[in-house]
């Protein structure tokens, strides 16, 4: 075989290998934020056309009344509520479903289903993709003590304070999703009884999935949406 035959091979095969790369590089940055864009924004209109569809009953003593819901299971893969974090964007509204599934995660946040109810005594727990299929969690590390978690299902507004920054931590840890959250690291502060908790968690590096970003909030307030969006969203 001739030299110019060899280097005409192998220009050939790294222009096929850089074209692979490229298409994968775009199909994972751009196409997929594509599809999650179209996924969550017919989860979120699902979710409020049932609303108005089939409303639930009025929330006049949330959280009280949401514990009378505490056994009912959510359906797999089907929406639960609508989240807005503000400090993510004035825009950024994501559907939450049930189920942590790969295919659940492409259409929107995911519920562990493990996990307490919206509201409810117990931990409400919500995983979310750091990049790709909309990049959701994105910007999981700018979120700060005091910042406003906000969810509705379609009756009741219920806005979650975070407690402290977000954890970095392993995937075996599960105590961060536990009832009363709580670390596996020893000198990582957890919570000290049982309340209305929410976790959020997220892949960690941004490109990467070896370790979780993880934080905590609790229950600040809550009321029917027929007194408006909560002074979180307003203000």
């Amino acid at each position: 075989m001739s030299v110019r035959l060899v280097v005409r091979t192998l220009s050939e095969l790294c222009i096929t290998v850089g074209t692979v790369i490229v298409l994968f590089v775009v199909h994972v940055m751009f196409w997929t934020g594509i599809k999650a864009d179209s996924a969550t924004a017919a989860q979120v209109d699902l979710l409020r056309r049932a609303w108005v569809d089939q409303p639930l009953p009025p929330a006049t003593k949330a959280p009280e009344a949401t514990e009378t819901l505490a056994s009912r299971p959510y359906a797999a893969g089907k929406g639960i509520a609508v989240m807005y974090v503000p400090r993510l964007g004035e825009d950024w509204e994501w559907p939450v479903l049930e189920g942590t599934a790969p295919a659940t995660l492409k259409k929107g946040l995911g519920h562990y289903a493990s996990t307490a109810r919206l509201g409810a005594t117990g931990n409400f727990a919500v995983a979310g993709h750091r990049r790709t299929y909309g990049d959701p969690f994105k910007d999981f590390p700018s979120l700060r003590p005091g910042d406003a978690v906000v969810l509705t299902d379609g009756a009741t507004w219920y806005t979650y304070r975070i407690e402290r920054k977000p954890y970095r931590t392993v995937p075996t840890d599960t105590g961060v999703i536990a009832p009363v959250p709580r670390p596996l690291r020893k000198n990582a502060a957890g919570f000290d009884g049982p309340g209305r908790y929410l976790t959020l968690t997220t892949c960690e590096p941004e490109w990467g999935s070896s370790h979780r970003l993880i934080v905590w909030a609790h229950l600040d307030a809550t009321q029917p949406v027929t007194q408006g969006k909560p002074p979180s969203l307003t203000g």
